[in-house]
């Protein structure tokens, strides 16, 4: 059974209006009003938003869903449905079923015929224990596309989720409108690699993307948008007269963001990622095709996010002459006179600092004293107060960037692993009828790929000392504790150098952070891209607050921005 959602049997226009909780409150309207679109989705939950859900479920058992949604609901509803657009968001978190009964409140007062339904069956909390889990504060596992499908199959013109995969708001409305099988494996891989695009909005339009200054209006990139076909094949797009642009290497970007190997494993289908092919396909089109897929692997992903303690810092600023002891004399002093040591306690020096400087904050360098404890007395006052009273007996021009306070709570996010068996997917249709969703039937064990034949390196010749950046763009993200690192190049003699070049070994050199981490390699050739993989550079997730970039979005443009010696006939 399928559900036409478009009048075009053949081409199913998919838009995005979130990338994250807290993205551009007015993005919904904005995708309703700038063109037609077919079905409207959005990306609330990260690793970090479920944890910060999870704090509101505390406080209040009937929250836990994304609460900017709803006012984007009660903005736009009677113009999505004016306008036939299906809405379809994981903004549910922890309680799909509370956020869908909200909505269901919003068009009575509204006036509002609307069919909401919700997929839920994700959290696992109350099963952690049995499940091998501990005790943790949110545990979810990660669904796919048919509780999606079966809601829409029953009419909703809303469809609500907890945690899904990102690209699974995109997967089950194309799903739904093609009639795919569960084993339509090449097209749902095009559906997740064109989900995997659209996901986090702006960012496909030109929003963190390395070459930036080779666009001509970033000023308000337009969201994205994806024309899914019936084979699975997309075009990337946007509406008319937006900002930003949507190119080759645009695409790409998003392409390479939080991904590992070129196996790109979800609930549904395993897409492989060194099989997609982009063309650009007119000005604002990319099109995405040849993707492959293979059953899913048998176990489901789990975001289990805990509450590690409590988490405090404070930063001195050090200026103009010796730097390294006075840094020395204010970590030994604070370290001296705490009445307890927290159980953790680390120094940076950030040497932000330049000799001769023309003012005082180009001669000035950061220190950041960051403490943790399970008690949140050892990092509150008893940690911040005696770091200030070191103002008027520690080193010449001692200041703070901080004010003393008590700690905040921290977060600390562990995967896990679930057989698929054990998760009790649920579509609850509009009419409140429940459907039991089956897992997949067919699974493949995940396995690394070797790395395919690399091409023949570039005959020696003169080089120049260059920033990686001048010819290689990059993106980078968090997985857990771990930080990925894509980069790719645009022409075929540049790939010939960077596949050569560009070693783990030289990335531990170029990244000194991850010189003592394991980081693995992987090959994508067809994109012209490497894809790095830094294991624990992140800590124990983004909450923890490892390093100073904890999400690692700079990591690529750190990188980029290291110095190699590159062939000139590729700089000119």
């Amino acid at each position: 059974m399928s559900s036409m959602l478009a009048a075009d049997p053949e081409v199913l226009r998919i838009g995005n209006c979130s990338g994250f909780y807290g993205d551009r409150l007015s993005a919904m309207r904005e995708m309703l009003d700038g063109g037609q679109l077919d079905v409207l989705t959005g990306d609330y939950l990260a690793e970090l938003t479920m944890l910060i859900l999870g704090r509101d479920r505390m406080k209040d058992p009937d929250l836990g869903y994304a609460k900017t949604f709803v006012k984007q609901v009660e903005e736009c509803l009677g113009l999505a449905l004016e306008r036939n657009v299906r809405i379809v968001a994981n903004a549910g978190g922890l309680n799909p079923a509370g956020l869908a009964e909200k909505l269901r409140k919003v068009a009575a007062d509204l006036g509002l015929d609307a069919k909401i339904a919700h997929v839920e069956g994700d959290d696992l909390v109350a099963r952690a224990a049995e499940l091998g889990f501990g005790a943790p504060l949110t545990a979810n596992a990660y669904l796919g596309a048919w509780g999606i499908v079966e809601c829409l199959n029953a009419g909703a013109d809303i469809v609500v989720t907890g945690r899904v995969t990102d690209a699974s708001v995109i997967v089950g409305p194309a799903a739904a409108h093609f009639g795919w099988g569960r084993t339509d494996y090449d097209r749902l891989a095009g559906a997740v690699v064109a989900g995997h695009v659209i996901e986090c909005g702006t960012q496909a339009t030109g929003g963190n993307y390395a070459f930036f200054t080779e666009l001509a209006d970033l000023g308000r990139p337009g969201f994205p948008i994806a024309e899914i076909r019936a084979d699975g094949s997309s075009v990337i797009t946007k509406h008319p007269g937006t900002g930003g642009a949507v190119t080759v290497d645009t695409v790409e970007a998003q392409l390479m963001y939080e991904i590992q190997g070129p196996r790109y494993a979800g609930p549904d289908v395993t897409s492989r990622l060194d099989t997609i092919r982009l063309d650009q396909d007119g000005a604002d089109r990319v099109r995405i095709s040849g993707v492959a897929g293979e059953p899913p692997p048998p176990r489901l992903k789990v975001s289990l996010n805990t509450l590690g303690g409590f988490r405090n810092e404070m930063e001195f600023v050090l200026t103009g002459l010796d730097i390294e002891a006075k840094a020395e004399l204010a970590r030994r002093q604070l370290e001296a006179w705490l009445p307890t040591r927290p159980a953790e306690l680390t120094w940076t020096l950030a040497r932000l600092d330049r000799p001769d400087a023309e003012t005082e904050e180009q001669a000035s360098a950061l220190l950041r004293c960051v403490v943790r404890d399970p008690d949140p007395n050892k990092v509150g006052r008893a940690f911040s107060n005696v770091a200030v009273e070191l103002a008027l007996a520690s080193y010449p021009g001692c200041s703070f960037t901080t004010l003393p306070g008590n700690g905040s709570p921290y977060g600390v996010f562990t995967p896990g692993f679930v057989d698929a068996t054990e998760v009790p997917h649920t579509a609850v249709l509009p009419d409140g009828a429940r459907v039991a969703v089956a897992p997949a039937s067919e699974t493949a064990e995940l396995a690394d790929l070797p790395d395919p034949p690399a091409p023949e390196p570039l005959p020696a010749g003169e080089t120049r000392r260059a920033p990686l950046g001048t010819i290689a763009l990059a993106r980078s993200g968090d997985k857990g504790g771990d930080a990925n690192v894509g980069v790719w190049v645009r022409t075929d003699e540049q790939w010939r150098w960077l596949v050569h070049a560009l070693t783990v070994e030289r990335v531990k050199e170029l990244l000194p952070e991850a010189a003592s981490l394991n980081v693995t390699r992987h090959v994508l050739p067809d994109l012209r891209a490497l894809n790095f993989i830094i294991e624990g550079l992140l800590g124990q997730g983004v909450a923890y607050q490892a390093r100073f970039d904890p999400q690692a979005k700079g990591l690529g443009e750190w990188l980029r921005s290291r110095h190699l010696d590159i062939p000139v006939e590729l700089l000119t």
